[in-house]
């Protein structure tokens, strides 16, 4: 049984495309600690008053939107590069049975999505706090580790729940382009576009957005549509939808 996962976490490390996607990572965190930065020096320079009404300098409001959409792409192509290639079929040959592929794969994107997500967004807190150093809120987003907790575990199981969202759009679409754009469409562009829907569907639909779950479930927002329980429960239901959908597909449609 080890096999299966062995060889599936073998094609997901050697293939080019995990390298760049974990550049382009590792890119999105120098970005956040850049805007982290530039906005510290900016507070720095501002009267009292206007320092109070400052946003936060957390670089993980720039990484996680990405690092969902890294972590989606990087569960899809775990599967449609296999599609595309038609490697899919020596793959079914070498697993006839189609749920421990899908198992297989399961447990490795998953791991990685764990391991990298959690890595991400440590190190965002890491540089935000040497960044900000000891400025008071609301430019220092945390007081200490022990209150960033809930938001880091918060964001670790976002971006683990996009990758596998994203595996299982994977097999569900067969289609590299068709998942990359509907990851696109779910993080970037159905947000703003339930904004402009007339209240209160605007901030309901908008509550149930993958960008806007990992503060709910951390219990950052007060007032939010959604309490912690609710949005962890929408988080499961993305991935009953995508895994359960790709389930499908692989077990009753041909290669």
């Amino acid at each position: 049984m080890t096999d299966v996962p062995a060889s599936e976490f073998l094609k997901l490390r050697t293939v080019r495309s995990t390298v760049y996607l974990l550049v382009a990572l590792v890119l999105a965190l120098a970005a956040g600690v850049l805007v982290s930065y530039l906005m510290t020096a900016d507070y720095d320079s501002q009267p009292p008053d206007v320092q109070a009404h400052f946003g936060t300098a957390d670089p993980g409001v720039v990484v996680l939107p990405f690092g969902q959409f890294v972590l989606g792409v990087l569960g899809a192509l775990a599967v449609t590069s296999e599609y595309g290639s038609g490697m899919i079929r020596t793959a079914l040959v070498s697993v006839p049975r189609r749920r421990s592929l899908l198992l297989a794969k399961t447990a490795v994107v998953g791991g990685v999505s764990v391991v990298v997500g959690a890595v991400v967004t440590f190190l965002g807190f890491l540089f935000g706090e040497l960044v900000t150093g000891d400025r008071p809120k609301p430019i220092s987003a945390y007081d200490s580790l022990s209150e960033a907790v809930p938001t880091l575990l918060a964001n670790t199981a976002s971006l683990t729940t996009m990758g596998l969202f994203g595996l299982g759009l994977g097999f569900l679409l067969r289609s590299t382009a068709g998942a990359l754009v509907t990851l696109c469409g779910l993080l970037f562009v159905l947000p703003g576009i339930t904004l402009l829907l007339p209240a209160p569907w605007n901030d309901r639909l908008y509550a149930i957005m993958p960008p806007v779950l990992a503060p709910q479930l951390a219990g950052e927002l007060p007032g939010a549509p959604l309490g912690q329980w609710a949005a962890g429960l929408v988080m499961v239901a993305y991935l009953v939808v995508a895994l359960g959908g790709g389930a499908l597909v692989l077990l009753r449609r041909d290669a």
